[in-house]
This record gives C-alpha cells, structure tokens and sequence, in this order.
C-alpha cells in the first residue's frame, strides 16, 4: 500500500517507522510546523534551528508534502498525485474535513493515545493520571469529521504506573508513541492478510475533555496529597503546576510527599519555608514540599528567595 503519514513528534515518527517496517511504502509525509509556521520564517528555520520532524524526515529521504493546510487546496492537490491507499494521522490540531478523510483509496486512520471512547480530545496523556486510571493506551479508528469518534480498526493498552514515582504525562507520552510502532506495522499487516471489521464506537461510554485549563494548573490544597501528586505528575514536563499564594502565584519544579508531624492540620497551612521551598498541608493531613518554586513573571528566578523570605509567612494559608 501507498501511504501519507500526517503528524508530529513522537508519535509521527514512530507511526513512519512502523509504516516502514510493515513492507508498505511511505510515499508523502506532512509536518505540523508546516501549519503553524509561515513558509519563510520555517525556511530559515529549517536551515538555522532544524526540529526533530524535519531531521527525521530529511534522514530517511521521505517525500515532504508542501502545504498550509490538510484541508488545502494544495494539500488535496499533492495528495491526488500520489494516489495513497491510506493517510495515517499521529498528533494533529486541525480537523480534517470530509473531502480529504474520503480522497484515500481505503480511508484514513488516526491514533489516538486513549482507550476511546474515553479520553476523547487533546491532552489524554495528562487526563488519565490525573484521573487516577490504571491503564490507558493507543486506539487506531477510522476519522470521520468529529473528533476522535470513528469506528475503531485496534486497540493496544498499557498500564500506569502509580505513586509518588509513577508515571508522568511525559513518561506517558513516551510509552504511547513506542507503542505506535510496532501496533501500526501489525494493523497493515492484519489488512494485507484478512478483513479487519470496525466497530463504531459506543456513545454511551465516551468521555472528552478539553485542554489544559486554569483550574487545572492550580493546586487546590483542600484535595488529598494522592490528587495534588496526580496533578503535578499529569502536567509533567508538559505545563508547571502553580501554587497560589495571595494574589501571587509560584510555579513548581517538583514535589514530594510526607507523613504530617506538625502542629499545623488546616489544608493549605505552609508550615515550613526555605529560600524557594516551601511545606504546605494537604487535604488528607500530609505533606506536600513544593521545591524550586519561581513567582510568576519575566523577572520570577530573581525574586522569588527575596518573595518567599518577605512575604511568605508560617501560618499562611495558599487559597
């Protein structure tokens, strides 16, 4: 089969590599940057600051499509010359419309890093660990023109690692795209050899969420020191987690957790500070240390120890 590959990062690259290792040919890719960058700049961007897709692309000599849009006039363009069996979606931010989910000969598929149809959407990597789920994985499903609710082609799961040393969105991320590569080659392979029957998807069972909102980034120190740790732990390396303090806010660098020895028993009572670290009580009557905290703002890395040595008091309460 001839197959376009539409994606960035981790995922792209493996969905490429797996594609490879099936027998089956990659006759075009398409970048991200290609969107999200005028032509110009990312002409000299790729010369001066080259990303990892556009190394990834140049080291194995693939077929770089040359488009503003997968719903382009260009892009369909591009696509009837080269007349693919498949487009194969890995990370993506625009919807694809239905003229270009039809142009393939046999369709075109997306990987979603989820169990679908739960954790419909953009960031499932960090909605699961914040969710305190157990397993998550990769789902290849056929697009339609909603997000994330075609009929499902194979489903790969994986488990996540729980705890202060468990996974985080990043380590989850990574698990995903390796998982990609080889369950893509297996996915082709399953369709050289037999006839593989979508099963829509139930409804009932869906869940979506959005992306990453305030509410999601701030710690709420009325919650247990297993939801706070999800938290940090879901948003990493991805989006610092904020402490607020005041009307000002302290991002954190990283966390751990301790048995509550102190006098102090009111969720959000900092009972402990030193230069940008500082102590702070949970829901459940722990610990929580927040380390390397930085004030919010241009200027956060030099005045956060004159912040938290002025300002941050035993006995305050982070609302």
């Amino acid at each position: 089969m001839k197959i376009v590959v539409v994606g960035y990062d981790q995922m792209f690259s493996n969905l490429v590599l797996g594609v490879l290792a099936s027998g089956h040919k990659v006759v075009g890719v398409f970048r991200h940057e290609k969107v999200v960058y005028n032509p110009f700049l990312l002409f000299f961007k790729d010369i001066f600051a080259p990303s990892k897709d556009y190394s990834f692309i140049k080291s194995l000599n693939l077929n770089e499509i040359d488009a503003r849009s997968v719903n382009s006039k260009q892009f369909k363009k591009e696509l009837l010359k080269l007349e693919p069996d498949l487009i194969i979606v890995g990370s993506w931010s625009e919807k694809f419309k239905k003229p270009i989910i039809d142009l393939p000969k046999i369709g075109t598929i997306n990987c979603h890093p989820s169990i679908l149809p739960k954790y419909r959407g953009p960031n499932p990597y960090i909605r699961v660990i914040m969710n305190g789920e157990k397993e998550t994985g990769i789902t290849f499903h056929l697009m339609d023109e909603n997000l994330d609710t075609g009929p499902i082609l194979m489903q790969k799961k994986l488990e996540i690692l729980q705890g202060f040393d468990g996974d985080t969105g990043g380590t989850l991320k990574n698990k995903c795209c390796n998982l990609a590569k080889p369950a893509v080659c297996e996915l082709l392979q399953s369709m050289d050899n037999e006839i593989i029957i979508p099963i829509a998807q139930n409804p009932k069972e869906a869940t979506y969420y959005p992306q990453i909102s305030e509410k999601d980034i701030l710690l709420d120190f009325r919650k247990s020191s297993v939801e706070l740790d999800r938290k940090l732990r879901a948003l990493s390396p991805f989006q610092p987690a904020y402490l607020p303090h005041g009307k000002t806010f302290l991002k954190v660098k990283s966390h751990k957790i301790f048995e509550n020895k102190t006098k102090f028993t009111t969720p959000g009572t900092i009972v402990r500070k030193e230069k940008n670290n500082i102590l702070v009580v949970t829901g459940d009557n722990k610990l929580i240390a927040l380390k390397g905290l930085q004030v919010f703002g241009p200027l956060g890395f030099l005045t956060t120890p004159l912040y938290v040595k002025m300002f941050v008091k035993i006995g305050d309460i982070c609302r």
